[in-house]
């Protein structure tokens, strides 16, 4: 028997909670961290090579269907506010089953973001430094997914303030690179942006390739779902989220179409997509283009710690996640751990940096992205299924709104390249299959 004079020798239980210490400054920081990064500095040369100068209007469409899902997200964050997203509001509004897809399909689309950005980051920085052969591109990306993890492993506060530095970087660089190019894009006038829709690499038509862009370019938005994962450790939820994603998705429209217009214009749909295919650092070629001393350094810097952000804040999102659902069994009890003296969930952010390690091994930044976008679509549109189930007494917008994320989301996730929605739907299926035997496995040890 213990006595109490014992009980301080007995080591401490870990928390099952998260603190609250981020406000709308942060959580804004911490979304803006997420979404402006790959999507500007690679997928754009990605999708241009795809719709041509149509990039611009998928730019804009991208953003409205993110908004719808933005809201949709909001309102649940705001009603429910814990770790997880739309993984644990399909298990409170929705079906076990569909709580743990939008589970899966969340761990499946940010890791291969995450791994697109890590090879992003990679290219950016060899070819900043003139190195053009592509040996270092993988041991260089994996080295950054180490370094952040070590980060991450060390607790959020520290990560949020050293979001909050390279957040601003990012921002001053993508501004510079506008401003440098008004110039060069004024003289070229409608040159490079006609015909509009004429599919840069010429092998799909009009009409698909504005559709693919829109799908590529829509994930590119989705890092306001980071704000949403963060419910557990904001400050009023109900208030912050809402504001924290709205203005983040206005602050990223607007330097995405003012990126997209003033590159396109620039250099033309076909020189932006090449430099965002063969080179990965699409902004900084062009850059380097406008004849303005310091340019391309600049964005160069810029694209740097954008990668760095995506990736400090994929990295926690994402263990938020496998914390949720370690914490329902939906895998194993281990990942519910939370360090005591960080608040940190130790081995859930241990995984999630292996996994993106794995993707980073195959180094093929378009699939990667095709990938992350016909999950991300899935994920979304169980948000907005979600949303729509709400009573009245709990939304804060219009139910149209969720429907019509509802609509847009699986209209769009199927125009992605066929091989690479095929392969979300085995990933779909081989999830429920995990999910079905899990749950008779916890059935059965409950019994005996």
């Amino acid at each position: 028997m213990i006595s109490p004079g014992d009980s301080n020798n007995l080591p401490d239980e870990p928390p099952s909670q998260l603190k609250r210490e981020v406000g709308v400054f942060g959580a804004t920081m911490m979304g803006l961290g997420s979404i402006v990064g790959t999507g500007v500095f690679v997928s754009i040369g990605i999708a241009a090579g795809v719709a041509g100068p149509a990039v611009i209007l998928s730019i804009a469409v991208a953003a409205v269907v993110a908004g719808f899902n933005g809201l949709s997200s909001a309102q649940l964050a705001a009603n429910h506010p814990v770790s997880g997203g739309t993984y644990e509001y399909g298990y409170r509004w929705l079906h076990p089953s569909l709580g743990f897809t939008a589970g899966w399909m969340f761990l499946c689309a940010k890791i291969a973001s995450a791994a697109t950005a890590a090879l992003g980051f990679s290219g950016y920085v060899l070819h900043a430094f003139g190195q053009e052969h592509s040996d270092w591109l993988v041991p260089l990306a994996l080295g950054v997914v180490i370094v952040l993890t070590m980060l991450v492993l060390s607790g959020i506060r520290r990560s949020n303030n050293l979001n909050v530095v390279v957040v601003s970087v990012t921002l001053f660089s993508l501004v510079f690179f506008v401003l440098a190019g008004l110039r060069t894009a004024f003289a070229s006038g409608t040159t490079n942006l006609t015909p509009f829709f004429a599919p840069a690499s010429g092998t799909t038509s009009p009409l698909a390739g504005f559709l693919q862009a829109c799908a590529l370019m829509f994930v590119a938005y989705t890092g306001y779902g980071r704000i949403a994962t963060l419910a557990e450790e904001v400050h009023t939820p109900r208030r912050t989220i809402p504001r924290a994603i709205i203005v983040t998705l206005l602050v990223s429209m607007a330097l995405y179409l003012a990126v997209g217009i003033i590159g396109v214009a620039s250099v033309g749909s076909g020189t932006f997509a090449t430099t965002g295919t063969q080179k990965a650092a699409p902004l900084e070629i062009v850059a380097r283009q406008l004849d303005i001393p310091g340019a391309s350094l600049v964005v160069a810097t810029g694209a740097v710690t954008a990668m760095l952000g995506v990736l400090l804040n994929l990295i926690l999102g994402l263990s938020r996640v496998v914390l949720a659902m370690g914490r329902r069994r939906d895998l194993p009890s281990l990942f519910a751990h939370v360090n005591g003296s960080t608040a940190t969930p130790y081995p859930a952010v241990i995984l999630v940096s292996g996994l993106i390690v794995g993707l980073v091994l195959i180094g093929d930044v378009k699939t990667t992205w095709s990938f992350s976008a016909f999950t991300a679509l899935i994920y979304y549109a169980i948000t907005n299924l979600a949303a729509m189930q709400m009573a009245v007494d709990e939304r804060l917008y219009p139910r149209i709104i969720p429907w019509l994320g509802l609509v847009f989301c699986l209209f769009l996730a199927f125009w992605v390249e066929p091989v690479i929605w095929k392969v979300g739907l085995g990933m779909i299926a081989a999830g429920l299959i995990w999910h079905w035997l899990a749950g008779r496995f916890t059935r059965s040890t409950s019994k005996t």
